[in-house]
C-alpha cells in the first residue's frame, strides 16, 4: 500500500510540475553561462525540461569552422514540445548577421536562417525565416579558444504548415559553450 501511495504521489508531482512559468528571461551575459531565451509573440520562452526530470539536451550548440548551430528545447508543455535552431553562417567574430534567405527546407547547412517548431512527436507547425520574413543576430563574443557564443537576435518567420501564420521572436539572447 505505501508503494502505491509513493507512486501515485510522484506521478501527481511530475503531472503537476509539467508547465513551469517563466516570469523573466536570462540575462544578456558573454561568460558562457549556457543560456538561451527569447519571447515568442510576447510570451517569454526559454529550453525546459519535463516537470521535475530534467533533460540533458535542452539546449546545445556546435561551432564548425565559422558556422554557429544552437538548438534550445522546451518539454515543459507535454505532450508539445518547442524548439529553436539558430544557423549562423561565417561568424567572423562580434557583428551583426542576417537572417533573410529563402531556404528549401530544414535542416538547410548553406545559408544563416531562424527556425522554430511546435510538435507532438512530429512537427505541429514549423516557422522559417526567409527573403520577406527576416531577422538579425547580433553576436557580441565569438571566443574560439574558451568556446563561448554570445549574443542577441530577432525574427519574423512564417509557418510552413496548414494556414500561414506569422511568428515573431523578440529579446532573444544566448550565451553558450560550443562543442
Amino acid at each position: 500500500m505505501k508503494n502505491q501511495f509513493l507512486i501515485l504521489s510522484l506521478l501527481a508531482f511530475a503531472i503537476a510540475s509539467c508547465k513551469k512559468e517563466i516570469n523573466e528571461l536570462p540575462q544578456a551575459t558573454d561568460t558562457g553561462a549556457h543560456t538561451f531565451g527569447a519571447k515568442v509573440n510576447g510570451v517569454m520562452w526559454k529550453p525546459q525540461g519535463f516537470g521535475p526530470f530534467p533533460a540533458n539536451d535542452i539546449l546545445e550548440s556546435t561551432v564548425a569552422g565559422n558556422d554557429i548551430q544552437i538548438w534550445a528545447r522546451n518539454f515543459a508543455s507535454s505532450p508539445n514540445e518547442t524548439e529553436f535552431y539558430l544557423l549562423i553562417k561565417d561568424v567572423t567574430g562580434p557583428g551583426t548577421y542576417s537572417f533573410n534567405q529563402d531556404i528549401p527546407s530544414h535542416p538547410y547547412p548553406n545559408t544563416s536562417y531562424g527556425y522554430y517548431v511546435k510538435r507532438k512527436m512530429t512537427p505541429l507547425n514549423e516557422w522559417i525565416t526567409s527573403s520577406s520574413h527576416t531577422g538579425t543576430v547580433t553576436i557580441t563574443r565569438f571566443d574560439k579558444i574558451n568556446r563561448i557564443a554570445s549574443g542577441t537576435f530577432q525574427f519574423e518567420a512564417m509557418n510552413m504548415y496548414n494556414t500561414p501564420e506569422l511568428l515573431s521572436v523578440t529579446e532573444g539572447r544566448f550565451d553558450v559553450k560550443f562543442q
